[in-house]
């Protein structure tokens, strides 16, 4: 072979090599490195007339492990069935810092090595010790199918190369790992600041009222059981009407759970119109629907850990109810536009106002979800089975509204406590804190008194406040809005189902909560 013009300048081939070699990777980006990587081998394979070049490691012990980068005519061989190069070799390689060989007979010394060389085929090669990481070894290596005699400067090649090349490498592999964690920040600071919103949102919504108040028996049943169930993973289902204290005994059980240092999570199924719920409980893709414009992490996701609050769950559309089922069978579930399934450990607390046995005869509830979310059924007394509570709950409410409305009272004449026992409560506890409230208001001197517009009949008496009134001139959205305020009034602001307000106008239940947005029509507060 005839011996190579050694002399640095232009006009010398390796200082070309290596000129080509540092332009192909100094602008390569991250992602491109790969690429200019095996373009930089190739060249350096072609320079060297080889077969094959290889960036790769050999452990201590003489295993040959996977290759970083590899390119050459004999790639498709696999080099990791063959025999492995020995503990010898990795010995003579690091006490040396290269070997090169212009046949087998070469390396004789090295028996294993040579087996191994034989049967990749390896019948020529020259390698470089680049660094000792300890439990490993790795460099540069390059090899022919037939034997040939090496120059004398190759080592010093290949530590000029091998320095560029392997530089290039760990760049690379640094601005992944990077990258990696700089989306896994941004990742983990989206979602705090979705759990921070929707924690501040439940300290607004759950911890208004912050006890439980009553010494009734049927009361202290209900919270009894809450505690039994608390140090337990089980599923729970909190059953009664509107206004019992469904929320708080949710909060009780997640307070005394081992979960408690994780958030309770909070999903009104009852307040999202369906073409919502299943985004908001299980997240979506950038560009999953239309609108989805930035990635949403779903309610499941951010009770991960902790506790998730299905309110309203007799209000969940039928076809969210079997993916519901999987997430408490399978804990698995995919945001909406992504095929990715995912795991989530949360605990799930169910509370409805509803019928659930009616329901699933009327074909509107899963009868296998019922079972699932009825492992350990509460039942909130409503505020009439439990008359006694009412005095020790009127107090509870005048203490904690006076310093806001800035109003003191000694007492409660007896007459209005009377009233105000005697009551039936449709409205339960909730009810009751409108009333305290709007007699705090009314109430002159330090003494709570109920005035001529409390009665037995209050309900009636706010029906027929917000009844709309007929107006000349009106517009048609004006005579939209009154018709619909009347039926909802008629219905008792009940929306869907059977003798609904969307069943007497005669349209789809999210059609009216549309409309009602749109009106801007909401269901008065007591």
């Amino acid at each position: 072979m005839a011996k190579r013009n050694n002399k640095v300048g232009a006009d010398n081939p390796f200082f070309e090599l290596v000129r080509d070699v540092s332009s192909l990777l100094v602008g390569a980006r991250s992602r491109e490195i790969e690429k200019a990587l095996d373009d930089c081998l190739a060249k350096l394979g072609e320079y060297f007339d080889v077969q094959h070049v290889a960036l790769g490691q050999i452990s201590s012990s003489g295993e040959l492990l996977p290759s970083l980068r590899m390119w050459g005519d004999v790639a498709a061989i696999d080099f990791l069935a063959a025999d492995p190069p020995g503990p010898e070799m990795v010995a003579y390689f690091i006490r040396n810092g290269s070997l090169t060989w212009n046949c087998l007979e070469d390396l004789d010394e090295l028996p294993q090595w040579r087996e191994h060389c034989r049967q990749v085929g390896a019948l020529n090669g020259s390698m470089w010790l680049h660094r000792d990481f300890g439990s490993y070894v790795e460099g540069i290596a390059m090899s022919g199918l037939t034997p040939k005699v090496w120059p004398e400067d190759t080592v010093d090649c290949l530590r000029v190369v091998g320095d560029v090349l392997f530089n290039a490498f760990y760049r690379q592999r640094a601005d992944i790992a990077l990258e990696q964690a700089f989306a896994e920040i941004q990742h983990l600071k989206d979602k705090l600041e979705v759990e921070n919103e929707t924690l501040r949102q439940e300290v607004d919504v759950l911890h208004a009222d912050d006890e439980l108040i009553g010494k009734s028996h049927v009361f202290r049943a209900s919270i009894f059981q809450a505690e039994q169930v608390a140090p337990t993973d089980s599923t729970v289902l909190l059953l009664g009407e509107t206004g019992t204290g469904k929320g708080l005994l949710a909060r009780r059980i997640h307070e005394l759970s081992g979960r408690s240092q994780r958030p309770m999570v909070t999903v009104n199924c009852a307040a999202l119109p369906s073409s919502l719920i299943e985004s908001e409980l299980f997240g979506h893709e950038k560009g999953a629907f239309t609108g989805a414009m930035t990635q949403k992490v779903g309610r499941f996701e951010l009770a991960d850990g902790g506790t998730i609050f299905l309110d309203e769950v007799g209000d969940l559309p039928t076809e969210l109810q079997a993916k519901l089922l999987r997430v408490l069978q399978d804990q698995e579930f995919e945001r909406l536009g992504s095929s990715t399934t995912r795991t989530v450990d949360a605990r799930v607390i169910a509370a409805t106002n509803r019928d659930l046995d009616r329901l699933i005869e009327q074909g509107e509830f899963r009868a296998d979800l019922y079972y699932r979310l009825g492992v350990f059924p509460i039942r909130a007394p409503a505020l009439r089975e439990r008359r006694g509570d009412i005095p020790l709950l009127v107090w509870f409410f005048i203490s904690e509204l006076q310093h806001r409305l800035g109003r003191n009272f000694d007492e409660v004449s007896a007459k209005a406590m009377a009233a105000l026992t005697d009551y039936d409560w449709p409205g339960n506890v909730r009810e009751l804190k409108n009333i305290v409230e709007r007699a705090m208001i009314l109430s002159s001197g330090s003494v709570l008194q109920l005035g001529d517009w409390f009665s037995s009949g209050l309900h009636e008496i706010n029906v027929v406040s917000f009844q709309p009134h007929e107006r000349a001139g009106e517009t048609i959205e004006e005579v939209e809005r009154a018709h619909m305020e009347k039926v909802l009034v008629e219905c008792g602001w009940k929306i869907r189902g059977e003798g609904g307000a969307a069943e007497r106008l005669g349209l789809k239940r999210t059609t009216l909560q549309s409309r009602m947005k749109k009106l801007g029509i909401e269901r008065p507060t007591i």
